[in-house]
């Protein structure tokens, strides 16, 4: 054990320490800040929130993205809501119970005083969002509307539609532009980065790659800010967007930051099921759909030809419910993704090939009127008829999971800063906050939370803490820096082999999905593990990437981005096999009860696991942070 993990958690009282800790921070005086340039790496929810305010305070930003503009960053596919403890409804919420629900939800593998500022910031969200004009969903009499999601008992998500990211990505972008037409903030779309640059050992600038002219271009910065989202990717098939990537977050870990518990992928169970070998990507629908759809399959193997309407209310099994009577079909993402894993390997799944469940709103249309259901999903019902070309008011939805986010991410102390000191990293690319499982709706309240509430903050106080030095762009580690990136581009662009970056991509997709998916063992990972090496070695041997480096060259970008994933799956599959017990995403079939569920094992692996990177072909270094629950008592996870 080589780093030291210091979380920087504050003492005193749980509910007092961001409090505390605002007040014993250092601050940078107004007219100082103008001294201070600060790159910000993606301009989703976290990113665009975080350069946005920055350059209110008065810092210079920098922020970068590879979209053609930061209203396409990944944030915009978030459809069912955002959590916030406000307690609109009267029906028990309160920041405690967030805080409960949270850590609870990601099987006690989240850091508590992370979990509870979060939890508290929680509020402040609403109303700024609803301050920028971002048109959330109201009641009759014009108070804001709230539904339930997944793992609470409590309606505590405020949603615009099934469009709640995109929304809130506009709240954001908004501040954005207006900050970037005063001059606080230079914009740099199209731009990837490809290094982190460190000086003195502090993060000090990150090399980019213009992805339109192709130019290699060097920044300079007092500190930069990561935000560049999660690595679901990996798998290939995922809800996520196909320009999403590991490369940032990796890039900063072989330059000395800790990764912490890659292996904690979140199956999201309310996908629309594969059709093919065609397909490039997955499509989510919302886990707010649980709320008024019922999950069900048939009992018998037989009647899964039948259209289910022919099925009879007695030969269905509605297993959420019957299994989870308390929550039932607002079962936690993980346990609902597990749940129709077990019917499907049952052999009563449904459509094509047996990987699919119903997911059935004929209860709630005769409830409430087909009229109460378009409002509530209709653009959400529409999206799945195009796709399908099934009306979901006629026949119920075919649902089945995938790779929908990631909770593990670089390692971050309590003010955000990585184990490299400058470097912060923000929303899904950082691990903080989520644990083992994610709640639904908990994504858009943690990259706004840290960009918002808490960056803004903690990089004053580092920046008052720390005498940094002038430092140019032709200081000896930005030159080779720059020298690294233009090689590795070189060598990607001169293999000139016989297989496309894609076949590569799915291979290694398939390879994660058997043996590092929804279900994980010792024996497959150790499969994987015998698996992506020889993968990696075929690739560096026999990809083909056309075109030059000096021009668009979209082939080029994506064997950037799956060279790393190829370094990247092996750490993950390291991960999961480190871990012998079974948490949230983290299912290890040697590990569970007897009827099913997931057995974890506090004696040993009440830690986040931060892996150091020890050189090239050299195994990874463990790293533990203990993790400590004083307010919310280890216990048996159970939701029935």
């Amino acid at each position: 054990m080589t780093l030291k993990l210091d979380a920087k958690i504050p003492s005193g009282p749980l509910s007092e320490k961001w409090d505390k800790h605002r007040f014993e921070m250092k601050l940078v005086n107004p007219a100082n800040k103008r001294k201070y340039t600060v790159l910000v790496v993606g301009s989703g929810l976290a990113g665009a929130s975080a350069a946005a305010t920055l350059s209110e305070l008065g810092y210079n930003v920098r922020c970068f993205c590879f979209q053609d503009s930061p209203r396409r960053a990944h944030s915009i596919a978030a459809q069912g809501g955002i959590n916030a403890a406000k307690n609109y409804r009267n029906d028990g919420d309160s920041v405690q119970r967030l805080f409960y629900d949270t850590v609870k939800g990601g099987d006690f593998r989240a850091r508590e005083a992370n979990v509870y500022r979060l939890a508290q910031v929680s509020v402040d969200i609403i109303d700024q969002c609803v301050a920028q004009g971002v048109p959330f969903a109201r009641e009759y009499g014009g108070l804001l509307a709230n539904r339930s999601f997944g793992g609470a008992q409590v309606s505590r998500t405020f949603y615009a539609r099934g469009q709640t990211g995109q929304q809130l990505l506009l709240g954001a972008y908004q501040a954005l532009e207006k900050e970037i037409a005063r001059g606080g903030v230079t914009m740099f779309e199209r731009h990837e980065m490809l290094e982190l640059v460190l000086v003195d050992g502090k993060a000090r600038g990150i090399i980019v790659r213009d992805l339109v002219s192709g130019e290699i271009e060097t920044h300079v910065g007092d500190a930069v800010v990561l935000a560049t989202g999660g690595y679901g990717t990996v798998f290939y098939l995922s809800t996520n967007a196909k320009g999403c990537n590991v490369t940032a977050a990796y890039r900063a870990h072989r330059k000395g930051a800790a990764f912490a518990n890659p292996c904690f992928t979140q199956i999201h169970p309310t996908c629309i099921p594969v059709a093919g070998e065609h397909q490039s990507k997955l499509t989510l629908m919302s886990e707010s759909l649980r709320n008024d759809g019922r999950v069900w399959v048939p009992k018998r193997r037989k009647d899964c030809g039948k259209a289910p309407s022919d099925i009879p209310e007695a030969d269905r099994d509605y297993y959420l419910e019957r299994k989870y009577p308390s929550f039932g079909n607002l079962s936690p993402r993980d346990i609902a993704s597990r749940a129709a894993k077990e019917a499907c390997d049952d052999g009563r799944g449904v459509g094509p090939g047996g990987r699919g469940v119903y997911l059935d709103f004929a209860d709630a249309i005769k409830r409430v009127g087909r009229k109460a259901i378009e409002e509530r999903y209709g653009n959400l019902f529409e999206m799945y008829q195009r796709i399908t070309d099934e009306d979901p008011y006629e026949r119920p939805m075919r649902i089945y999971p995938a790779v929908h986010y990631t909770m593990g991410g670089l390692w971050v102390d309590y003010n955000l800063m990585s184990t490299i000191p400058g470097l912060h990293v923000l929303g899904e690319a950082n691990f903080s906050d989520h644990g083992a499982n994610r709640l639904g709706a908990s994504a858009l309240m943690q990259g706004l939370a840290d960009g918002y509430f808490v960056i803004p903050y903690t990089i004053g106080d580092y920046l008052a803490s720390n005498k940094l030095e002038p430092v140019a762009e032709d200081h000896p580690a930005f030159v080779e820096a720059r020298a690294a990136v233009e090689a590795r581009l070189s060598r990607l662009l001169s293999v000139n082999g016989s297989r496309t970056v894609d076949s590569f991509h799915r291979e290694l997709g398939r390879i994660l999905w058997d043996h590092c998916g929804m279900a994980r063992d010792a024996a497959g990972l150790k499969q994987a593990l015998e698996e992506i090496p020889k993968l990696r070695a075929e690739f560096w041997r026999d990809v083909k990437v056309p075109g030059t480096g000096a021009e668009l060259n979209q082939s080029l970008e994506k064997a950037g981005r799956v060279a790393d994933f190829l370094e990247f799956a092996e750490l993950m599959c390291l991960d999961a096999l480190h871990r012998e017990e079974s948490c949230g995403g983290h299912f290890r079939t040697e590990h569970q009860t007897p009827d099913g569920e997931a057995k974890r094992n506090d004696e040993e692996f009440a830690y986040v696991a931060a892996w150091e990177y020890a050189g090239e072909g050299k195994p990874p270094i463990l790293n533990k942070e203990p993790l400590v629950f004083e307010h919310v008592h280890l216990s048996t996870r159970s939701y029935k």
